[in-house]
């Protein structure tokens, strides 16, 4: 399987590392011609790679944030209390994510629209052409997922910890920040890792509510190596192997957090 999955990654390589001359003299499938990194080199300068590569962190970073906040305050409200509605919202969370996001393209984009922001806010008068709108609809989208997860995961801790601290004067507040939070940090390692691989591959919703050029993530500013009547596959190529390697970098780093994160949760399962 594992190298089944290598062939589209492997064969977009080696048509990047091609020129397009040689791939229009030889053919694609042919090993004629030199090898070299022009590609990648003019992916990255005629891409305008690197504000790209900025833009993307600046919706992926304050997005995995508040996802990571938000369900774990969540998780911790349904997970450690008793209460009416903890598995009716739990579901709803949950349920959330069978929802295709596409279904509400139309009427976000047309709420956003009618949004109203300060012009030294956005240039539009609007939510559109901002990152607020993919961080808020990125947020939103990933929460019930985050959710489900965590509140697993807290559900198999132990209740005495909280209970003991109840008892000492700790506050509900101070029971999720200093007892549940740190021993939850291996999951929210993981889910960290998950959630910065999903966000940032996101290609739907920058499209759809970036209309300026220049602030569009790395992903959706491929699009700017497509010529209007002619596409060079060769560069193309070099630009989606560029895109690849952040996520790469990022799952090496955390790579053993994730696998931690993973194990335990199976573990206490």
């Amino acid at each position: 399987m594992a190298v089944v999955w290598l062939i589209p990654l492997g064969w977009a390589m080696f048509t990047a590392l091609r020129p397009k001359a040689d791939t229009d003299k030889y053919g694609y499938f042919s090993f004629g011609g030199s090898f070299n990194f022009e590609n990648f080199v003019a992916a990255w300068n005629q891409g305008g790679f690197s504000k790209l590569l900025f833009n993307s962190a600046i919706i992926v970073v304050p997005t995995v944030i508040l996802t990571l906040f938000f369900a774990s305050m969540m998780a911790f409200a349904v997970s450690r209390f008793t209460w009416k509605l903890n598995i009716t919202l739990l579901i709803m969370f949950t349920a959330g994510n069978l929802l295709p996001p596409q279904v509400l393209a139309a009427p976000l984009f047309e709420m956003f629209k009618h949004f109203e922001l300060p012009y030294s806010v956005s240039g539009s008068g609007s939510l559109l052409n901002t990152y607020f709108a993919v961080i808020a609809v990125n947020t939103a989208f990933q929460v019930g997922f985050c959710t489900f997860v965590l509140s697993n995961y807290m559900k198999a801790l132990p209740a005495d910890m909280t209970e003991a601290a109840f008892v000492d004067g700790a506050g509900i507040w101070r029971q999720y920040w200093s007892i549940i939070m740190p021993l939850t940090r291996p999951a929210l390692a993981a889910l960290g890792t998950l959630e910065v691989i999903f966000i940032y591959n996101d290609f739907f919703w920058p499209l759809l509510f970036i209309q300026s050029g220049d602030m569009l993530p790395l992903t959706t500013g491929l699009n700017n190596l497509k010529g209007q009547f002619l596409s060079n596959y060769n560069l193309l190529a070099a630009g989606a192997i560029i895109t690849v390697i952040p996520t790469l970098v990022i799952y090496l780093a955390l790579q053993r957090q994730f696998v931690a994160g993973l194990t335990l949760g199976a573990s206490k399962g």
